[in-house]
């Protein structure tokens, strides 16, 4: 089929890739722009609500009251409107008395004041003596600039006036146009107001009914704009929170708080050019895949032509050789793998019966050590201090009942297998009580280690006391291998990287002979000349780390110091910000 009708193929799909192209820029477009809504709404209800209340504020002042009483003086509420208004960045303050006509306002010295118009046509005006409170979005019939009216009515015995705050949003207009931000702000009837587009303004989303216009015409919403005659800017209607126009599409949320609508848009010239460039590139890389398909069958069908019958079977004869030395090589290797398997299980066995073995002898020397221990101690409590030599045997037969303590604790450790309990760590934390935990005996040695304690914390799911053991095991390594060295010296470093915790624990001690280094964690294998260890700490480090799905890597030579690192992964982002 694709060798016949490749233009066929490649037009279809184009045309599907086309389709998914743009169904998928339409979804990306919708949950851009519905942040876009959630940010303008948020940003003109913190403008609107930060005058909210300068109305009724405003109106307490004594100098306001007296001015509607008629016993005031309306020069001091006029100085008192422009001060407020200054320091509250509002665009203007008056005073309305109960017969609609301005007494006081704050731009009562400048050309267009408010003082002698008469406001009682006003919706801001009607409302707030009604029931307290009003607010209106109109172009001013008196100064010919639009703003937010926020209105208190002012009462005593009756109402006697209203004080009305107007708020100047093009600041926010302006801000949305050197943005390039395609949003606008529509009035409860759908009429856009602001815009960041100019052609938008003063023109109404869908197309308005007559009851409308009258109702706007009656308010002076829009004095001096031709609403009925300008084109609606949304072709068809309204689907829910979709809209779309001429070369673009819009998502339209209500603000509550206002009564508005908040309209973010977005040109679907990008959208169009990008579907039609991903159409054109599968129906480009159709059309490649098809010809390289008819050049490959051409090309074998020479191939095939030109293969004679001796070359076929000469072939069949490599290929029978090769077969029967893949057969032998492999059958080697099976039999080196079922000896070494073999060595293993022997050595598994071994390992086990030692284990079990070391289990039994733990169990019986535990309590008769506990008890010599309590002994030597009640015998040194009844020596007295004028026998200090005594006092120091008893001292020294309980330290050797306290190493074969440390001992049976190691061949405990070992032997048993622990519920793995994870939670939440910070590996700082554990590094840092390990130092504590191993201070007395890095004080002996005069040792400072080298450590800078992260600034950020490295987490990772695992469990603090493990870890902090593992640390201890290391640290104590490190410090018995640069006991008698001449320059001693250990470093620790705590880094995060690829998704990885990574501790690195590094001395300048004797370090590990090269054959050493494969064996040197397995149980029971320790490079100590002291004979002081079992072998048991890297081991019992391995298997914890195991748990926690981590890893222990040695690099060292002899002579030249070791380098431990310990690598876990980090704990994943929802885990941390669980925690």
């Amino acid at each position: 089929m694709i060798m016949k009708r490749p233009m066929l193929i490649a037009g279809l799909a184009a045309a599907l890739v086309w389709v998914a192209a743009q169904n998928l820029g339409l979804v990306a477009a919708r949950t851009e722009l519905d942040r876009t809504l959630l940010l303008t709404a948020r940003a003109v209800e913190a403008e609107v609500e930060r005058l909210r209340s300068l109305p009724a504020v405003a109106a307490e002042d004594v100098r306001v009251r007296d001015a509607l009483a008629g016993t005031g003086s309306l020069q001091a509420a006029n100085t008192y409107l422009e001060t407020v208004a200054v320091h509250a960045h509002a665009g203007e303050l008056f005073l309305i008395n109960a017969q609609g006509e301005t007494i006081a306002a704050s731009n009562w010295n400048r050309e267009g004041s408010f003082v002698g118009e008469n406001y009682a046509f006003r919706p801001y005006f009607q409302d707030a003596m009604s029931t307290g409170q009003g607010r209106f979005y109109a172009i001013g019939v008196t100064t010919g600039v639009p703003g937010y009216f926020l209105s208190t009515r002012i009462d005593a015995t009756e109402p006697v006036g209203v004080l009305v705050v107007k708020l100047d949003l093009r600041p926010l207009q302006d801000i949305w146009r050197s943005a390039n931000a395609d949003v606008a702000l529509a009035d409860e009837n759908g009429v856009v107001f602001l815009s960041a587009r100019p052609d938008w303004q003063y023109r109404a989303l869908t197309r308005l009914d007559g009851d409308v216009l009258e109702r706007i015409r009656a308010t002076r919403a829009y004095d001096g704009v031709a609403l009925a005659e300008s084109e609606p800017l949304v072709e068809g209607r309204i689907d829910g929170s979709d809209a779309k126009g001429s070369a673009w599409i819009a998502r339209i949320a209500p603000m509550p708080a206002t009564g508005w609508q908040v309209i973010a848009a977005r040109s679907t010239t990008q959208l169009q050019l990008l579907s039609f460039g991903w159409a054109a590139l599968a129906a480009l890389g159709t059309l490649a895949i098809a010809a390289a398909l008819k050049t490959w069958e051409q090309r074998r069908q020479i191939v095939a032509l030109r293969l004679s019958q001796s070359e076929k079977l000469e072939a069949m004869v490599i290929a029978r050789t090769a077969d029967l030395a893949c057969e032998v090589d492999a059958r080697r290797q099976a039999e080196v793998d079922l000896r070494a398997a073999q060595d293993a299980l022997v050595h598994t066995e071994k390992m086990a019966a030692l284990g079990r073995m070391s289990t039994a002898i733990v169990h019986e020397i535990s309590q008769p050590l506990a008890a010599m221990e309590a002994t030597l101690s009640a015998a040194e409590m009844g020596v007295g201090s004028d026998d200090p030599t005594t006092l120091t045997r008893l001292g020294k037969a309980r330290e050797m009942i306290r190493r074969m303590q440390r001992t049976t604790k190691h061949l405990k450790s070992f032997a048993s297998k622990d519920v793995v309990e994870l939670s939440l760590i910070d590996m700082r934390a554990s590094v840092t009580a390990a130092l504590d935990l191993v201070e007395p005996r890095l004080r002996d040695l005069e040792i400072t280690p080298e450590y800078q304690n992260p600034d950020d914390p490295v987490f990772v799911m695992a469990g603090a006391i493990r870890i902090e053991q593992i640390v201890v095991n290391l640290l104590l390594n490190a410090l018995d291998a640069i006991a008698e060295t001449p320059d001693p010296s250990i470093a620790i470093t705590l880094t995060t990287q690829d998704n990885e915790a990574r501790l690195c624990v590094s001395d300048t001690g004797v370090g590990i002979a090269e054959a050493d280094l494969t064996v040197v964690g397995e149980p029971f294998n320790s490079t100590k000349l002291k004979g002081e260890g079992l072998g048991l700490g890297l081991a019992i480090c391995k298997a914890i780390l195991a748990d926690f799905n981590g890893s222990l890597n040695i690099l060292s030579a002899k002579g030249a110091g070791t380098q431990v690192t310990v690598t876990l992964p980090l704990a994943m982002e929802q885990e941390a910000t669980a925690a």
